[in-house]
């Protein structure tokens, strides 16, 4: 359909309900006949038997249904929809539909509970429920919890305030915990006592059927810290990311391992938690100089091989690095410390930069060392091509030395023959 013309037809239906309503209003203040049930002083409303039963001056009070906010009295602002509900409620300010919802509410005051049996038990105020059973055993003198969802927040008990849960059985089995966050089916179902911790996902911090009494857990994803029990302090992001029993202090985040990244720099965590960066900017540095001869503590290191204790590394995988209490003793400066100023582990980064010096320190000194084999290996060239002239020269006079013997043997042979043939004598006289 055109949506102009929706709109006309629209509006023209409102305006005839507006002209039929005008045109009640305008009649000579004509009472509805017969007169509503329960139309009783104090603007109070009740319909059902004994609804309202014990009222004496309270007002703005709404019961319907069968013995709904039966024994109150002088209170106000409370509305009870549903056989029984705000049954043996006293006190003000408090909203329950469904059948038996604040039923045993007595003192408690701004509460709402919507659903069957929500907030049945309920002995303190500020609390929300919203389904069957939720919030159903809390019996506490704290309040402030909010359940949303079938049976969340169902076994909540004394001093256990200021819970949220949101969706069925989240924090079902929650007692005595406190400070809670739930959000999703199961989410910290078996929480009992733990406190502080927040889960978002469908069996987030579930607890796997044990006692979860840990306390100041995150998990958002479904079946995230799934296996957490006794633990304190993790956190687990990501579906699946399930976790270890009685681990604390943990974290986990998915999608991490096995991505690669072709670019970018190294995450450093400090004693504090805190997530950063190192940064390599002149405009970052002050006081900046040659490292010199600060990188030969290296030669005072002790590398050593090792594997982690079996509640860290089951596997005890053989490692190797440092130990840094021994760093500890050559520099402080290599080392980090936890928040009690305990040596925990190397800045091995810095160790790198020490390493880089000393190699380009001994890189100078082969160059150096190459610049003079290679200066007297161009000397030995020179000398070699002054030997090898040399040698040709006396090869060549060792040439003409072999001619001139050989001559001077053929002259002497001659004059050897001359000798011994006969003489003649001329005789002139």
């Amino acid at each position: 359909m055109n949506p102009l013309i929706q709109l006309k037809q629209t509006t023209s239906l409102v305006l005839a309900v507006s002209g039929l309503v005008c045109f009640g209003l305008s009649s000579a203040v004509q009472a509805v006949s017969p007169a509503p049930d329960g139309g009783y002083p104090g603007m109070n409303t009740a319909e059902g038997d004994s609804a309202l039963l014990s009222l004496t001056t309270g007002a703005n009070n709404t019961a319907i249904g069968s013995s709904s906010l039966k024994s109150l009295t002088v209170h106000n602002n409370n509305t009870a929809i549903g056989a029984g509900a705000l049954l043996h409620n006293t006190a003000y300010g408090n909203t329950a539909t469904g059948s038996g919802a604040l039923l045993n509410n007595t003192r408690g005051i701004d509460n709402t509970a919507n659903g069957a049996f929500a907030l049945n038990h309920n002995g303190s105020g500020g609390n929300t429920a919203i389904g069957y059973q939720a919030l159903y055993n809390n019996i506490g003198t704290y309040g402030n919890n909010t359940a949303t969802g079938y049976q969340a927040l169902y076994s909540n008990t004394p001093t256990a305030g200021s819970n949220t849960a949101y969706g069925a059985f989240a924090l079902a089995h929650n007692t005595t915990g406190w400070g809670n966050i739930a959000v999703g089916d199961l989410a910290l179902l078996g929480n009992t006592t733990g406190i502080t911790n927040t889960a978002v996902g469908s069996s987030a911090l579930n607890g796997n059927g044990q006692q979860l009494t840990g306390y100041d857990n995150v998990a958002l994803g479904s079946n995230a810290g799934y296996f957490s029990g006794q633990g304190h302090d993790n956190i687990y992001i990501g579906a699946f990311i399930d976790g270890v029993a009685g681990e604390s202090n943990a974290c986990y985040i998915a999608s991490i391992f096995g991505q690669t990244s072709a670019n970018g720099i190294p995450v450093l965590i400090d004693s504090n938690n805190k997530l950063g960066t190192t940064t390599s900017s002149r405009r970052f540095k002050d006081g900046i100089k040659p490292m010199d001869q600060a990188s030969e503590m290296l030669f005072a290191l002790r590398p050593v091989t090792f594997h982690y204790k079996k509640e860290i590394d089951p596997t005890a995988t053989s490692q190797f690095g440092l130990v840094a209490e021994d760093v500890e003793k050559v520099n402080r400066d290599l080392v980090v410390c936890d928040q009690e100023g305990k040596p925990y582990t190397v800045r091995y980064d810095q160790v790198n930069a020490m390493l880089l010096n000393e190699f380009l320190k001994e890189h100078k000194k082969v160059e150096e060392q190459q610049n003079k084999i290679d200066k007297q290996q161009a000397t030995m060239g020179e000398l070699k091509s002054t030997v090898a002239q040399q040698q040709k020269g006396m090869e060549y006079l060792a040439t003409q030395l072999k001619e001139q013997a050989a001559q001077i043997q053929k002259v002497t042979a001659q004059v050897e023959v001359s000798k011994s043939g006969p003489q003649t004598v001329l005789n002139d006289r």
